[in-house]
């Protein structure tokens, strides 16, 4: 069966990364979920995508420049007051339920990998007993190789798209990728285009497609011999597995 994990907790349903959303994907029968997180110079892990504030929320400026406790100040947008969430409390709204949990460790705006992040995820997720859950992912071999240092007993995920392709190669670039990971997830369009070299390199074990919305594609790639499949409409995605 291929496994059904809420993107961003299923963001074309509720606030993005928002722990009302994260509570209701919780009760669904997916195998898993997906989120983002950055770290301020405060040294706080917040559930969020983008390195500023503008786009989901109600604030302005670089995620990172948050000081101590200051994200509670921000509401998410299209939320009922809701602050952005940290790690520690989104991995308590699934620690007692068997989902997997896609943990991505952003950058900073440049790329620039944020400093002792992932030692510090890997910590928040040891120190709940969600470390064989729990799968830390990336679209830069420079964090997932910080990742296997600051924590080789947990899994990675490489995430790769077209501008993946273009800046490290198709083949060159997956090879890599499966070298530093346990799974590649890879963007759509990329994938079925690609769908036979791509299959060459990456056994179909190991791989999952993002971000399938839409019926008729969720039907496509749930019918294919995949891990996973990453989408903003877990409804959906449950009613094309039937």
């Amino acid at each position: 069966m291929v496994h059904i994990i809420g993107h961003r907790g299923g963001r074309n349903l509720w606030p993005e990364n928002s722990l009302s959303g994260f509570r209701k994907l919780a009760q669904m029968p997916v195998e898993g979920v997906e989120f983002d997180i950055h770290l301020t110079r405060s040294g706080e892990m917040l559930v969020i995508h983008d390195p500023t504030l503008e786009r989901t929320t109600d604030a302005r400026g670089p995620v990172t420049d948050l000081g101590p406790g200051k994200h509670r100040e921000i509401n998410l947008k299209d939320s009922d007051g809701e602050a952005i969430p940290t790690l520690e409390e989104v991995l308590a709204v699934f620690q007692n339920t068997p989902f997997e949990l896609h943990i991505e460790l952003k950058t900073h705006a440049d790329g620039t990998p944020y400093e002792g992040l992932a030692a510090k995820a890997f910590a928040a997720v040891e120190r709940l007993g969600l470390t064989e859950r729990s799968i830390l992912t990336s679209f830069h071999p420079e964090v997932l190789a910080d990742i296997r240092k600051a924590a080789p007993g947990i899994r990675t995920l490489s995430s790769f798209d077209s501008k993946s392709a273009e800046r490290l190669g198709l083949a060159s670039g997956l090879s890599l990728m499966k070298q530093c990971s346990d799974i590649i997830a890879v963007e759509k369009s990329l994938l079925q285009a690609q769908w036979d070299e791509i299959t060459k390199l990456v056994p179909l074990d190991r791989l999952g497609a993002w971000v399938p919305n839409e019926t008729s594609d969720l039907e496509y790639w749930l019918a294919k011999p995949i891990r996973q499949i990453t989408t903003d409409r877990p409804d959906l995605a449950l009613q094309a597995r039937r």
